[in-house]
């Protein structure tokens, strides 16, 4: 493949959206040879030809495989804030809009899904670089906590106070449970994972509206506890 050189543009605009469509580029292209030879057998090389740059442009982009594959989760996590935004102008009802993006991730998700059981053999090993939980997976983390987070606050949803802080990363965790199912999901469409998030909102959306009754605060409080626990560093 013959090797495109990097046009000089005029203005930091420019600049910025010739090194991102760049940046994507490289992450598509190591997207596809992920999936046709395996993560462990693709080398920066062969990727940088797939995206016909320099092998130095690659690593400009992208230090390590690692890396790529942080580049994939930014551009999901970036994709699925673009199609969030639509159904969270306009809809008011939490379950309606946790059910919107959920569904919407898995579209979004869909075409790489031959590649999430590549990768997720990577992700699962608590000391990775590619567990969602480490320190570099962080951008798209909090990136996808930031969805949830406008799910809640623009509902109409009546939380307890002392839960709501919590709540976003509570169903980030939810979130990353279902991305487990959908690895694992062999059925036509991921159909098996649709009926989990159809049936997992509704279920999740009574236990949001039931923390505000009084006589379940002192259970909300105590979950809140455990969960500011878990989080501390030293935990």
């Amino acid at each position: 493949m013959t090797l495109v050189a990097e046009p000089q543009e005029h203005g930091a605009a420019g600049r910025t959206a010739r090194s991102e469509a760049t940046r994507t580029r490289i992450v598509e292209s190591a997207l596809r040879l992920f999936q046709e030879n395996g993560y462990d057998r693709t080398t920066m090389r062969a990727i940088a030809g797939e995206a016909g740059v320099s092998v130095g442009n690659a690593y400009y982009y992208f230090k390590s495989k690692e890396e790529l594959v942080q580049g994939f989760y930014d551009r999901i996590a970036e994709l699925h804030g673009q199609q969030s935004a639509v159904l969270l102008a306009t809809e008011q009802d939490f379950a309606a809009r946790l059910r919107g993006v959920m569904l919407g991730w898995l579209t979004i998700a869909g075409p790489y899904h031959e590649f999430g059981k590549q990768f997720f053999v990577n992700a699962a090993d608590p000391e990775s670089p590619l567990s969602p939980f480490s320190a570099e997976s962080s951008p798209a983390r909090d990136a996808q906590i930031a969805i949830h987070r406008d799910v809640i606050e623009g509902s109409n949803a009546k939380v307890d106070p002392e839960l709501r802080a919590e709540l976003p990363e509570l169903i980030w965790l939810y979130h990353m449970g279902v991305v487990l199912f959908w690895v694992h999901d062999r059925s036509p469409g991921c159909r098996r994972t649709q009926m989990l998030v159809e049936r997992t909102v509704p279920l999740l959306d009574r236990v949001v509206g039931l923390s505000r009754l009084r006589v379940l605060r002192p259970v909300t409080g105590e979950i809140v506890a455990l969960i500011k626990d878990l989080l501390r560093p030293d935990a």
